[in-house]
């Protein structure tokens, strides 16, 4: 009789063991994802990017026929100025600001390419592009080298677990930035703004993600959005800002408390911080920004 209990038991806690083994042989990649950062589903990346910006696609519109990528065809950007360093100082003039929207291609604003009304893995760039703005900005104004957001596009497909055709989420911009000779980190808004100013002096440059719904202090209808930031002035308090999405806003000098009441708290990281560059470890060095955009 003990030995039948033995047995018994013996059994159950073999298929207990087997049932645990095949949990975890089925869901490592999603476990391991979800630790480093990345938001996902079985089959789509989900982003923190809510779109109703004043300068991007409706949905309905983006999804009505896809069309080829686009061909670089008329402007071609050289490198104008050696890549700057942390402690070093950073003009205004130095800044990159990429439009993303078809409004501004199609009144030719400064900034603005062709990308805007382009299709690309059968969504428009101007409908989910902030982000690879951001991206752009950050490598042309912080490095001796140029690329568009369409450039950054298709490194980050290349490089990363990024499939296109929508928003790039915060690792996938981490991880290519960082193989570009970044030295960035992902961030949470801090407790206090102190801490914030604090964060942002020790930037080169800031990717934050912005959302009205936070506050409508300067932004009224972005649910969420990537802006990024340059030169932080502690006297004035103010940041020069690089909008993609609110022409009226980019290139503007704003206070960085605006930028602080409206960090998108609902998302697992509201802002990605440039602390350095170091061109040996750009494994990208890309030299020209061409294509059709045109530049002020």
């Amino acid at each position: 009789m003990k030995k039948q209990l033995f047995f018994l038991v013996g059994t159950i806690a073999c298929l207990c063991f087997v049932a645990v083994m095949l949990h975890f042989i089925k869901h490592p990649v999603k476990n391991i994802r979800e630790a480093s950062g990345y938001h996902v589903s079985e089959k789509k990346l989900l982003s923190p990017i809510d779109f109703s910006m004043s300068d991007s696609f409706q949905t309905a519109e983006a999804k009505t026929s896809e069309a080829p990528g686009e061909t670089p065809d008329s402007v071609t950007e050289s490198p104008e100025t050696a890549a700057p360093h942390a402690g070093t100082s950073l003009s205004e003039a130095q800044i990159y600001s990429y439009l993303q929207g078809p409004k501004s291609w199609g009144s030719k604003k400064a900034w603005s390419g062709k990308w805007g009304v382009t299709f690309y893995d059968g969504a428009k760039f101007g409908a989910f592009g902030c982000g690879l703005c951001c991206m752009a900005n950050l490598y042309c104004s912080l490095t001796p080298y140029k690329c568009t957001p369409v450039d950054a596009y298709h490194y980050a497909k290349k490089n990363t677990g990024y499939h296109g055709g929508g928003a790039i989420d915060w690792g996938y911009m981490r991880d290519s930035l960082s193989l570009m000779g970044f030295s960035c980190s992902l961030g949470k808004k801090p407790k206090t703004y102190g801490a914030f100013q604090k964060m942002i002096t020790a930037n080169l440059g800031t990717i934050t993600l912005i959302s009205s719904n936070e506050s409508k202090c300067y932004w009224t209808d972005n649910p969420g959005h990537y802006v990024t930031i340059f030169l932080y002035d502690q006297k004035t308090d103010k940041v020069f800002l690089a909008d993609s999405g609110v022409p009226e806003h980019n290139r503007q000098w704003i206070s960085l408390k605006l930028i602080y009441k409206s960090l998108k708290t609902a998302s697992a990281w509201q802002l990605l911080s440039v602390t350095d560059y170091q061109k040996d470890k750009d494994t990208w060095k890309h030299k020209n920004a061409s294509g059709s955009w045109v530049k002020k």
